[in-house]
């Protein structure tokens, strides 16, 4: 009688395999996304995880030049580079420079590309497409060959600016803020193209028939912009701000390359051309890389703030 009942079950008339429950076919299928998304994460972590993982080693060594030449051995200091980092005042002056300097462009840079943005959406369509292409343009320019160009457009003695607006001889690299403020407007100028479209894009998903009424009910454009349309486009001022906060805090070419290294006595110096004298002018590569550390963290706080306020407009999606 047991033989025959293994033979039903092992045999061809055996019953069929239950099917895979629902929290089964969940897990496996969360696993999915990640498969597709393994190349990239592979060639990410090479890219990224293990220059921060040297970043991160040196600024806890003695990394001098009589280290790199074999002079002298490499030895673990702790955080001493960090003691010595945070103990520097020129230190937290350059931090405070890169701030506000940061600061002023993003609310520039925002202010510039809200206002085209809506301008978009009030002249006809040549017009709207010229602005579009110009905007494109200064946008895909490197960040090198703009700096370039600007340096000549406010050349003292080649530049036609100084010609149009009659100042002469006038240098805007020579004081601090004239050179702050021509960095800032290459800045605003290379970056508003993002906002901007951004900006449009949104504006152009917010229903006609709201911005209608409010027409209707008597309200100005700035009274249309300020009540109705920019609390509409909250979650996209959200992202394009955090966005400007962290390309502008990261600055290096333009400061580099208009203010010859970091201006005058190094006026004009903001932490990422502060890190790379440090280290390569220098020759201390752990403290360069200390200051590669602070701005890594506080990019990363910025940047988790900004996932976070992703993460919650999808929700809300």
């Amino acid at each position: 009688m047991t033989t025959q009942l293994t033979e039903k079950r092992t045999g061809p008339t055996a019953l069929p395999a239950p099917a895979p429950t629902r929290t089964a076919r969940r897990r496996t299928g969360a696993w999915t996304p990640w498969l597709y998304l393994l190349p990239a994460l592979v060639v990410i972590g090479g890219l990224l995880v293990y220059p921060v993982y040297q970043l991160g080693l040196i600024s806890f060594l003695e990394y001098t030049q009589a280290q790199v030449s074999g002079g002298e051995p490499t030895y673990f200091k702790g955080f001493g580079n960090y003691t010595a980092l945070f103990g520097d005042p020129r230190f937290w002056q350059v931090l405070l420079t890169t701030v506000l300097f940061a600061a002023a462009c993003v609310v520039t840079t925002l202010a510039v590309g809200c206002a085209l943005a809506v301008l978009l959406t009030r002249v006809r369509t040549l017009p709207r497409l010229a602005l579009m292409v110009a905007a494109l343009g200064a946008w895909a320019t490197p960040a090198v060959t703009g700096s370039t160009v600007w340096v000549f457009l406010f050349d003292p003695d080649f530049g036609p600016v100084n010609r149009l607006l009659g100042l002469g001889d006038f240098s805007w690299t020579y004081g601090r803020y004239s050179a702050f403020t021509l960095v800032l407007l290459e800045v605003v100028w290379c970056s508003f193209p993002f906002v901007m479209v951004t900006v449009y894009a949104g504006i152009q998903a917010v229903p006609a028939e709201v911005l209608e009424a409010a027409a209707l009910d008597g309200a100005s454009q700035w009274r249309i912009w300020r009540s109705v349309t920019a609390p509409m486009l909250r979650p996209i001022l959200v992202v394009v701000t955090i966005q400007s906060i962290i390309w502008d805090f990261k600055l290096f070419t333009q400061i580099y390359v208009m203010t010859g290294g970091g201006g005058i006595a190094g006026q004009n110096l903001v932490l990422n051309v502060y890190a790379y004298q440090k280290a390569f002018a220098s020759s201390q590569y752990s403290l360069g890389s200390a200051i590669g550390v602070v701005m890594l963290l506080i990019l990363l706080a910025v940047t988790l703030v900004y996932l976070r306020l992703l993460r919650r407009q999808g929700e809300e999606l």
